[in-house]
């Protein structure tokens, strides 16, 4: 299989129903060493793209990522951005909102932590959660004063267009953004719970939440569905990656940031030539 980026991306003003889009697909290693042979050459030229990003200093980059718990979410970007400079990387991860953040509208603390021009920032969970499991435990939103349900409620579309705007807003000023759905399957998750409560090493990544949030399963679906149609653009697209390979769906991951980074044709600037004869003269001088 050939990583095609577009079968993952959801076209604006597509509806999604992710029953029909898988969670598994044919692979494209065969071995594990040859995964680890692909993804270091996506490694590496990310890495390469990452330092244009800089030179350039025209563009920043924000990834966001998506996903029920144990979806894979750490290790993609782990792994896939294990060559990024952290110089000119952030990852931050969004819990559940403090005292002082839930007194400001719901996108003011990922704001502050946008990426400047030339680095890139990455969300671990984001302002995504605001109509995902907000949308899902409605009782969050009277804790704050608002109120909301699992209806068509104005206040959900209200937040899609204010993410939809944000998103265009940061497009026209020079941030491209790149979302990832890691579209996990319900036993893939099973067994990856059992997983963490089997090997010690693992047990402190589950907790008994975790469980109760499972019996939501169907509602989270929902509400991923409701949020991918609805912000999905040709600016800002959403990429539904099939999650219950971890292997495949990181060069997936890896491949969809190759291919947007590059879609934007980086260079290092041009040296002028008053800065030509500038550099010649400091040349002499170190010459002497």
């Amino acid at each position: 299989m050939h990583i095609k980026s577009v079968d993952f991306r959801v076209r604006e003003g597509d509806e999604v129903d992710l029953h029909k889009w898988p969670t598994i697909v044919a692979p494209v290693y065969e071995t594990n060493e040859q995964y680890e042979e692909l993804l270091r050459k996506h490694v590496n030229a990310l890495s390469a793209q990452q330092e244009l990003l800089y030179a350039s200093d025209r563009y920043a980059l924000l990834l966001i990522f998506q996903a029920m718990d144990a979806a894979g979410k750490d290790g993609a970007i782990q792994h896939v951005m294990s060559g990024f400079n952290p110089q000119g990387c952030q990852v931050f991860s969004y819990k559940h909102p403090s005292a002082t953040e839930l007194k400001h509208d719901f996108l003011w603390r990922t704001t502050r932590d946008l990426p400047e021009r030339g680095r890139i920032g990455i969300f671990n969970r984001s302002y995504y959660e605001e109509v995902l499991i907000v949308r899902v435990h409605p009782e969050i939103l009277h804790a704050v004063g608002l109120s909301g349900g699992s209806g068509e409620s104005s206040v959900w579309q209200h937040r899609y267009r204010s993410i939809v705007d944000l998103e265009r807003h940061l497009d026209r000023n020079g941030t491209r953004i790149i979302k990832f759905f890691l579209h996990l399957s319900k036993e893939e998750q099973r067994k990856r719970f059992l997983e963490r409560i089997d090997k010690p090493e693992k047990n402190w990544k589950f907790s008994g939440a975790d469980l109760e949030e499972r019996k939501f399963w169907k509602r989270y679906m929902r509400a991923y569905e409701k949020a991918l149609t609805a912000t999905s653009t040709r600016h800002a697209p959403w990429y539904i990656v099939p999650a219950d390979d971890k292997l495949n769906s990181r060069l997936i991951v890896s491949r969809i940031l190759l291919d947007t980074v590059e879609s934007l044709q980086l260079s290092y600037p041009k040296t002028t030539a008053a800065r030509r004869r500038e550099l010649r003269m400091l040349r002499k001088k170190l010459t002497k």
